[in-house]
């Protein structure tokens, strides 16, 4: 008896409430120790986390576990659906802590002055109070739930601070010898209700900067989600009829009038038209669509009126899972983030306790309590480690987006990291480099006539959907040969096909193959050495009888290198990538077509098998290379998996896609090799932010905290720098979104 192990289960749960890397750790932690919990990922920029679950069915656990860690339990993309009314949404308690701390920052500017606008204590004390406590409730309430889970974090340190800056002004008025019931402001000793007040309305200044940052950075997820009409024009027997999109089925018919987005994905029945698939491919230009075609949901109508028949629905469609792949790269961690991970989970512990030496080290150099105190409050109020937790995921969040608008779609974040290390980069040949739509551009029969031979090949392959087969069938139907339906048709993988034609066994493939048949060749080797010598690809019929296997012609393909190729290969040669061409035929007609390409004859490897592509490039990652793949069709996918990064290029038949959802790690939507170079330039410029981000996020703590400590920086500096960095971290990773490709 056998047990069945069901595969894991992914559930991504909001999560609102978090504020910094250590509540990332702290919810982490709190999800992973829930039994059947395989492994479970936050993150601080789209506030949310992808577990891995044995069972589907505990979603409500995981939710009451991020409930009892302190957090808010949300959908799964609340942060992305959340539409602001206004630029300024959110601004209110923002709005009035400024309002309520600007007449207790007059009297600083006074000073500058010489002027004493000191406001009596009482006022002070009104003001600073529903600040404190009101305005920075947020503060009180997750510190404490961090408390209560042994933890630390951004709150935590807010509240301990301008707490002990709030108390120790209180402690300051009411035990003046000289008070008054009035507080009067010749008597009242200087007072700290400025600094703890005006902290607490710096750093909720600097979250809502954060968030509406924050809020850009998942613009290309929104922008995506847009794409899906709410309804569709059904088409059945009473005529059109308008439906909810998701009661739409496969097979059902649909009518797309001009200007509007196609619903789903569907196969054009009647009517043609120009469809602007720019959000899903990247490609400006409009692209005609003929009877038979596929089309794309999202993807947006042009002039004419349209039926299409629907093929996928729901997540199955092209649309869902673009943004299922954005999505999970923008979910996911890159391998850098461990650091950071590990400089969190004990950050805030670090900061108490350099706090408590502050306080303890200042009051025994002689200095009194009130300086001690509130160079202590500085320390913590300048330790932020907000920055920390954004640096990373901003970026992925940033470059993934913009490259997502440009046809590039990388599914995870440790491609996107690798990828900027390449130093080799492996194309297929047929439909990746070349257009992938070869031409029948000699046939030479041996003991019958031309259209006798093209007959029975245009026959045999008439079921094939290989790019030669298309090329064999469409010279036929120029020349108008009646074409038969072949019956037991077998492919040979890597080698060819055997059929049987009009009672006659037939084999079509490659030379190789035919030699290892015993094939006698001897006739048309120079013939084939020739063709080779020009570039073509040849191939070979031959019929199996009883007394062995005779040859019955040659046939001679050519494919046309796609435009942009040869500039693609030079930009990446230019930048110090070598670029290798593999390719299954002879090496002849693949030098020829590398000549083409403006590739050296070192790096074509030609005559490989397709299941021999997975060990070529092994092979080349030998001696430490870094190496891509790039190919556009089901047989690549195990060579994609093989290299450092997979990238699939989609072809016209949608191929490309397909393979991407499962091997490559990166997704060109469509055939332009230059989105090779594209890919890593927005690899290299992403890893460059969240490098340029840790650094600052380090060095903003490094420095920080030591002149805090010293008594360099005040409590308002020091909330107004907090502040700051988790904004500029953002801003940072935002200057992703000019990137342009070209």
């Amino acid at each position: 008896m056998t047990t069945e192990t069901a595969s894991p289960a992914t559930i991504d749960i909001g999560i609102g409430g978090m504020t910094c890397a250590s509540c990332v750790m702290r919810v982490e932690k709190a999800l992973k120790k829930v039994p059947g919990v395989e492994s479970a990922t936050v993150n601080l920029a789209t506030e949310s986390a992808r577990v891995q679950v044995s069972d589907p069915a505990m979603e409500a656990r995981l939710r009451r576990a991020v409930r009892d860690a302190g957090y808010e339990p949300l959908a799964p993309s609340a942060a992305i659906d959340a539409v602001d009314v206004s630029p300024w949404a959110g601004f209110g308690p923002v709005g009035i802590g400024l309002a309520l701390c600007a007449p207790l920052v007059v009297p600083m500017v006074g000073d500058v002055f010489g002027q004493d606008w000191m406001l009596p204590a009482l006022w002070q004390f009104l003001l600073a109070t529903p600040v404190q406590f009101i305005l920075g409730a947020r503060f009180y309430k997750a510190g404490w739930h961090a408390l209560l889970a042994r933890t630390g974090n951004m709150d935590l340190l807010v509240a301990l601070g301008t707490s002990a800056g709030w108390a120790l002004s209180m402690w300051l008025w009411l035990t003046a010898p000289d008070h008054s019931a009035h507080g009067g402001p010749a008597m009242a000793p200087h007072l700290y209700f400025e600094s703890s007040a005006v902290v607490v309305t710096l750093v909720l200044l600097g979250k809502w900067l954060e968030a509406r940052t924050k809020r850009q950075t998942t613009a290309a997820i929104r922008a995506l989600h847009s794409l899906r009409p709410d309804t569709a024009h059904l088409l059945g027997r009473d005529g059109e009829v308008d439906v909810p999109v998701n009661e739409v089925l496969v097979g059902d018919r649909i009518v797309v009038k001009p200007g509007e987005r196609f619903p789903v994905d569907g196969t054009l029945l009647e009517g043609r038209t120009q469809v602007d698939e720019s959000m899903l491919t990247g490609e400006p230009l409009p692209v005609t669509k003929e009877v038979g075609v596929k089309l794309t949901g999202g993807s947006i109508n042009g002039e004419g009126r349209v039926v299409l028949q629907v093929r996928a629905v729901g997540v199955d469609t092209v649309l869902s899972h673009i943004i299922r792949l954005v999505e999970d790269a923008q979910a996911a961690k890159a391998p850098i983030q461990r650091l950071v991970d590990q400089v969190s989970a004990v950050f805030v512990p670090v900061v108490l306790v350099i706090a408590l030496g502050t306080l303890l080290a200042w009051s025994f150099t002689g200095h009194s309590f009130e300086v001690a105190l509130i160079h202590a409050v500085a320390v913590l109020v300048i330790a932020c480690p907000c920055a920390l937790g954004l640096a990373t995921p901003a970026a992925i969040m940033a470059g993934t987006g913009v490259a997502a608008k440009f046809g590039i779609l990388i599914k995870d974040a440790q491609a996107l990291e690798v990828a900027h290390t390449v130093n080799v980069v492996a194309f297929d040949k047929t439909g990746t480099l070349t257009v992938g739509q070869p031409r029948l551009t000699a046939l030479v029969p041996v003991g019958l006539t031309e259209d006798e031979a093209l007959r029975l090949a245009a026959s045999l392959q008439s079921g094939s959907e290989h790019p030669l087969a298309h090329a064999v069938v469409t010279a036929a139907k120029t020349k108008t040969v009646e074409v038969q339906a072949p019956t037991d048709v077998q492919a040979v993988p890597g080698r060819g096909t055997e059929g049987v034609v009009a009672g006659r066994t037939l084999l079509l493939g490659s030379l190789r193959w035919m030699t290892e048949l015993g094939v006698a060749l001897e006739a048309v080797t120079v013939q084939a050495e020739q063709l080779q010598a020009e570039g073509a690809t040849v191939s070979a019929m031959a019929e199996r009888t009883q007394s062995g296997v005779t040859l019955l012609a040659l046939l001679a393909f050519a494919d046309e290198p796609k435009p942009g190729a040869k500039e693609a290969l030079a930009t990446l040669k230019a930048r110090g990538i070598q670029t290798v061409m593999i390719s299954g035929d002879n090496r002849g007609a693949a030098e020829a077509m590398a000549q083409r390409l403006g590739l050296d004859a070192k790096d074509v490897l030609a005559e490989v098998l397709p299941g021999d592509k997975a060990a070529k490039v092994a092979e080349l990652k030998a001696g430490g290379k870094v190496v891509a793949m790039v190919g556009d069709g089901v047989n690549d996918a195990p060579a994609l998996a093989a290299a450092d990064v997979g990238m699939a290029m989609a072809n016209p038949n949608g191929g490309g896609t397909d393979v991407a959802m499962h091997a490559a790690g990166i997704t060109l939507m469509r055939g332009d090799p230059l989105l090779v170079a594209g890919a890593l330039d927005i690899s290299r410029r992403t890893v460059a932010k969240i490098r340029q981000n840790l650094f600052w996020a380090f060095a903003y703590n490094a420095a920080g905290i030591p002149l805090a400590a010293l008594g360099y920086l005040s409590p308002v500096v020091a909330g107004a720098a907090m502040a700051l960095s988790s904004v500029s971290v953002m801003t940072n990773a935002l200057l992703l979104k000019r990137w342009n490709p070209d």
